[in-house]
């Protein structure tokens, strides 16, 4: 039941997964219109380091992956992908999991399961962005943490549509963390 275009089940599943993050860099990019007309420039800039690392790592399509390394992948050897749960749970109550590897039909239920952000894409993360690249004042936005927000699995969790809860999660990126130390230069005298 696959595209002859898929030379397997897990060249479709990790498009699929590509293309789930693919999507959220769209997001990413369409914001540039709101980013303050100042700190546009600097806004693309970092889009196009985010889109760099993310061709780099084939859009963390190994997320979807069987025959990835266990530590990368989100699914068992055998292709079993188990819920985490709500963003404010640290697991599933019903212990939702599908094998989208065994038929088109359970492909198509897994297109419902949701890749979640847990401090959210639209409410905080990008409005986070786009503020720290407009009051940066000489300070370096660290990228590399809004990157891992937005499309890794340190704030993404799977989730089965029954758990993902469509409601503000009042979560806040870590002001710590927004912009990086500068190196420090000693002169000797």
């Amino acid at each position: 039941g696959l595209e002859s275009r898929f030379k397997n089940k897990s060249s479709y599943m990790r498009y699929s997964c590509e293309s789930r993050i693919r999507s959220y860099m769209k997001e990413v990019s369409s914001f540039t219109s709101n980013v303050h007309p100042t700190a546009r420039d600097a806004y693309k800039r970092i889009i196009d380091l985010m889109s760099d690392k993310l061709k780099l790592v084939k859009y963390n399509g190994c997320y979807f992956d069987r025959r990835e390394e266990e530590a990368v992948r989100l699914c068992t050897a055998e292709g079993w992908f188990s819920c985490q749960g709500p963003f404010d749970s640290d697991d599933c109550p019903c212990k939702h999991s599908i094998n989208p590897y065994s038929n088109r039909e359970s492909r198509i239920l897994f297109s419902t399961w949701n890749l979640d952000h847990i401090i959210e894409k639209k409410r905080a993360v990008v409005p986070e962005l786009a503020e720290a690249v407009k009051t940066q004042d000489g300070r370096e936005v660290n990228w590399e943490y809004f990157y891992q927000l937005l499309f890794t699995v340190d704030n993404l969790k799977l989730v089965h549509i029954a758990c993902h809860k469509k409601t503000n999660h009042n979560l806040s990126c870590d002001k710590t963390k927004i912009y990086r130390k500068r190196k420090q230069t000693h002169k000797i005298s």
